[in-house]
């Protein structure tokens, strides 16, 4: 045997697959997922049941390549919108290698995550002799632990090993870049060996249209105080390129599901709109990958988010 031989032999095999990110709403799931792929992939905000979609990140590395996907909180539907936002989860759910259970260091466990554990054990778990066995790694992911002591954070730990049989228990701060790599690792490690699915710049399978419609959402659920931002769906029209070579310009639709909601969202002098499209502008040209112009509309789609025929126009 040659020398490149034995090297190849010593080399560890190449892992590759598909991890689901689940977690109750505003966990911190996005936050993560944008912290692993190194690029802002979903909307990561403080306000809860962001997520409206399974959002594909797509982490790779010289040893491994992870696709994670990003799923809506599981929650209890209280619209038809909330419904198929669960029915993305159970297909997000359905050929993955690897669970990564997201649980906030700074809550206590509550009924949203045993509704979620059980439903996992229902699909990923037999049990023997009082213990479940996993048929497929389920990663603990704890939360937030910038806002505990040390010794709080212990007994966090402690508290979630009895929660359930987790195959492996990691902290991490994604926003404070706290234990990411260790929690890339992990989530590598259960990976099974396979080649790599996705050029080395490839971030996610979201298309330009459908991310810069979540952008102007995600900007809109920071620039709103209140909770109008959930009866907002954003979908780009139409992508309209200058005839004299200048900037393309894109058409969106701002849409909300009564017509006193409208100015809310337009603000006094259109300032809601001028502030968001100033805040994206930098975002929207990197995704597009050229300098664009943004046409925002706000419109009426009423009770859009219990309307199946409006909920497929807007591509729920």
């Amino acid at each position: 045997m040659t020398k490149e031989e034995q090297s190849d032999a010593k080399a560890p095999a190449h892992r590759s697959g598909f991890v689901a990110v689940v977690g109750r709403p505003n966990v911190g799931k996005s936050t993560l997922m944008n912290a692993l792929v190194g690029r802002p992939i979903a909307i990561a905000s403080s306000r809860p049941e962001t997520t409206r979609k399974a959002i594909r990140g797509i982490m790779t590395r010289p040893e491994a390549q992870v696709v994670l996907v990003d799923t809506p909180g599981i929650h209890r539907p209280r619209t038809l919108l909330g419904q198929r936002l669960n029915d993305v989860v159970e297909a997000s759910l359905s050929d993955v290698d690897a669970i990564a259970f997201l649980l906030p260091a700074d809550q206590a466990i509550g009924p949203g995550d045993r509704r979620i554990l059980s439903r996992l054990r229902s699909e990923f778990a037999r049990k023997d002799k009082g213990k479940w066995i996993w048929r497929k790694p389920l990663i603990a992911v704890v939360t937030k632990i910038d806002q505990l002591s040390k010794g709080q954070l212990v007994d966090k730990l402690l508290e979630i090993g009895a929660f359930a049989d987790f195959s492996q228990i990691v902290p991490v701060s994604a926003l404070e870049a706290d234990n990411v790599d260790e929690v890339a690792q992990v989530l590598m490690d259960a990976m099974p060996e396979g080649p790599q699915l996705y050029p080395d710049d490839q971030l996610t399978e979201e298309r330009p249209e459908d991310m810069i419609a979540e952008l102007v959402r995600g900007a809109y659920l920071e620039e709103l105080n209140d909770e109008l931002p959930h009866s907002l769906a954003v979908r780009v029209e139409s992508i309209d390129p200058d005839p004299q070579g200048g900037r393309d310009t894109i058409h969106i639709g701002i849409y909300v599901e009564r017509d006193s909601q409208k100015p809310i969202v337009i603000g006094r002098g259109a300032e809601h709109l001028v502030r968001v499209k100033k805040k994206l502008r930098t975002a929207v040209n990197r995704t597009m990958g050229r300098k664009v112009r943004l046409d925002l509309h706000v419109k009426v789609a009423r009770n859009w988010q219990t309307d199946p025929k409006q909920l497929e126009r807007l591509g729920f």
